[in-house]
């Protein structure tokens, strides 16, 4: 198994030299923070430089390992969730939770997507009875979200096809067990990327490929 520095310098020759964010960081930045051994600037600016163009499932396998390595917990499930949507493509949508004593959570959840609540997104069972769907759920920009909070989110189902038919502005019900626990309006749909084979849920174990497994 390499290290966390040979990772990240395999995971910046997969990017396109003049991939830049807006800040302006460039590939080179990159190259320069990880000689300097800013191992975890280096990570973050790869995350950032990602989000200008779609990468392959092995880019993002390179920076979980090495985000597993420097014990960056949250880091490492970014890096599997985001690999899991380019094979899988995104839902995003804008979550409200219900309050406390309106039947929702009594508590905060953890927002890095281990949280795999039941969904009603329209589909029926056999017998015309309601059929809800898991998916597993990411907070932007927050690490956790409590009762009565709302903020938008990142869904990852368990089973992919049976999201398809969702849409921009459709409104979807989260559910713990059978009741409502949150209500969520899809506010983007990506496609899948299919720049790699490799099929899976976020953290899941894949094929061997290069370093990792």
């Amino acid at each position: 198994m390499d290290d966390a520095f040979t990772l990240l310098r395999q995971a910046v020759d997969l990017l396109p030299e003049d991939a830049m964010p807006e800040n302006g960081v460039t590939v080179e930045d990159v190259r320069e923070n990880i000689k300097r051994q800013e191992w975890e600037m280096a990570l973050g600016l790869l995350v950032e430089i990602a989000d200008v163009r779609p990468l392959s499932v092995d880019f993002w396998e390179l920076l979980a390992e090495a985000a597993r390595q420097m014990m960056l917990d949250r880091s490492r499930r970014w890096c599997e969730w985001r690999g899991w949507e380019v094979q899988h493509g995104t839902v995003r949508a804008t979550l409200s939770l219900l309050e406390a004593e309106e039947g929702g959570r009594q508590a905060a959840f953890s927002g890095d997507g281990r949280l795999r609540p039941l969904w009603d997104i329209g589909n029926r069972t056999a017998d015309g009875g309601r059929d809800l769907n898991i998916a597993m759920l990411w907070v932007e920009f927050a690490e956790e979200l409590g009762p009565g909070e709302t903020a938008d989110v990142r869904l990852a189902p368990l089973s992919p096809d049976q999201w398809l038919h969702l849409k921009v502005g459709d409104v979807i019900t989260m559910h713990e067990g059978r009741p409502v626990v949150g209500m969520a309006t899809v506010i983007e749909i990506l496609p899948p990327s299919n720049l790699s084979p490799h099929r899976g849920r976020p953290g899941a174990k894949r094929p061997k490929t290069g370093a990792l497994s």
